[in-house]
C-alpha cells in the first residue's frame, strides 16, 4: 500500500512538472509570436511609406529638377530600407530614409509653388500619417520584445528557454543621432 502511494505521488509530481513545463514553453512560444505579429507591423507601414516615395520623387523632380543628389539620396535610402532584413537592418535604412526626406524637405522649401503643389501636399500629409503609425508600431514591438525577453532571462522561464533553445529579439532602435533633437535657426531676411 505504501508504494502504490508514493508510485501516485511521483506520478502527480510528474504531471504537474510536465504541465508546468508546457505551460512556460506555450507562454515563451505566445510571446515569441507576438513579437513577430508586432514587426509585421512595422514592416506594412514602413512599406506603405516606401510606395509613397516615388510619387513624392517625381513631384519635386517636376520642380526641382536639378536637386538630382537629394533625389537620388532619398532612392537610395528606399531601396535600402525595401532589402532591409530584419529590425537592425531596417532601423538603420529607416534612419537614412528619414534624414533623406528631411533634405528633400527642406529642398521643398525654397520652392513655394511646390509647397502649394496639392499632389505635394497630400504626399506630406500622407508621410506624415504614416510615419505617426511607424512610431505606435515601433512602440508596440519594443514593448512585446522588452515582455518576451525579460521571460527569456528571468527564473523559471529561463530554465525552459534555454532549453528549447528560445533567443532573444532585436529592439528596433534609433541610431543616436536620430534621437537628437532637431536645430532650427531662422535668419532674419535682409
Amino acid at each position: 500500500m505504501g508504494v502504490l502511494i508514493a508510485v501516485i505521488v511521483i506520478v502527480v509530481i510528474l504531471v504537474i512538472l510536465v504541465a508546468w513545463v508546457i505551460g512556460m514553453y506555450n507562454g515563451l512560444a505566445r510571446a515569441r509570436l507576438r513579437c513577430k505579429e508586432a514587426w509585421s507591423g512595422i514592416d506594412v507601414q514602413l512599406k506603405r511609406r516606401s510606395s509613397l516615395i516615388p510619387n513624392l520623387v517625381e513631384t519635386v523632380k517636376g520642380y526641382a529638377a536639378h536637386e538630382k543628389e537629394v533625389l537620388e539620396n532619398v532612392t537610395r535610402a528606399r531601396a535600402a530600407l525595401d532589402n532591409a532584413k530584419g529590425p537592425h537592418d531596417a532601423a538603420q535604412a529607416d534612419n537614412m530614409l528619414q534624414g533623406a526626406l528631411r533634405s528633400l524637405f527642406a529642398v521643398a522649401e525654397a520652392y513655394p509653388d511646390l509647397k502649394a503643389n496639392q499632389n505635394f501636399l497630400e504626399l506630406q500629409r500622407e508621410l506624415t500619417d504614416t510615419e505617426d503609425k511607424i512610431a505606435y508600431a515601433r512602440q508596440f514591438y519594443n514593448t512585446n520584445v522588452g515582455g518576451y525577453n525579460e521571460r527569456i532571462v528571468t527564473i523559471p522561464s529561463s530554465i525552459i528557454a534555454g532549453m528549447f533553445n528560445f533567443t532573444p529579439e532585436e529592439f528596433y532602435e534609433a541610431e543616436e543621432e536620430a534621437r537628437q533633437d532637431v536645430k532650427v535657426s531662422f535668419t532674419p531676411a535682409s
